[in-house]
C-alpha cells in the first residue's frame, strides 16, 4: 500500500471546489447566464489565489462579461456570444490551474448553440 504524506501542503486553487457549477444541466438562457456568472467568479478566485496571471484573468473576465450580456438579450447573437466564449477559452486553454474552466467554456459554447438557435 502506498502512503502519501501531505502534511504542510497547501492547495492554491481548486476549480469549482464548492461543486455548484453544472454546465451540463443548463436548459435555458437564464440558467446559462447564471452558470457564466459562476465561471466568472471562478476566474476571479483563480486570479486572487495567484493561480492565473492577473492580466490574463482580467481579459478572460471581460469576455465572460460580454458573453453574459449577450446571453441576457431577448434574441442573442450566437456568433457574438461564441466569439467571446471562445476568446475566454483561448486565453485559459494553456493554464493548467484553470483547465476545468476552459473545459466548461467548451461545453457552454455547445449548449448555447442549441439554446440560441
Amino acid at each position: 500500500m502506498t502512503v502519501f504524506d501531505q502534511r504542510g501542503q497547501r492547495v492554491q486553487y481548486q476549480f469549482n471546489a464548492a461543486g455548484d457549477i453544472n454546465i451540463s444541466a443548463v436548459q435555458s438562457k437564464d440558467e446559462l447566464t447564471r452558470e457564466l456568472e459562476k465561471l466568472k467568479v471562478e476566474v476571479e478566485r483563480a486570479k486572487d489565489s495567484n493561480a492565473i496571471d492577473a492580466d490574463l484573468a482580467v481579459e478572460a473576465e471581460y469576455h465572460l462579461l460580454q458573453a453574459t450580456k449577450e446571453a441576457r438579450k431577448e434574441k442573442p447573437q450566437t456568433s457574438f456570444f461564441l466569439e467571446h466564449i471562445n476568446s475566454a477559452k483561448g486565453l485559459l486553454d494553456n493554464v493548467a490551474a484553470v483547465a476545468g474552466i476552459a473545459t466548461s467554456l467548451a461545453k457552454v459554447a455547445e449548449i448555447a448553440s442549441a439554446i440560441f438557435n
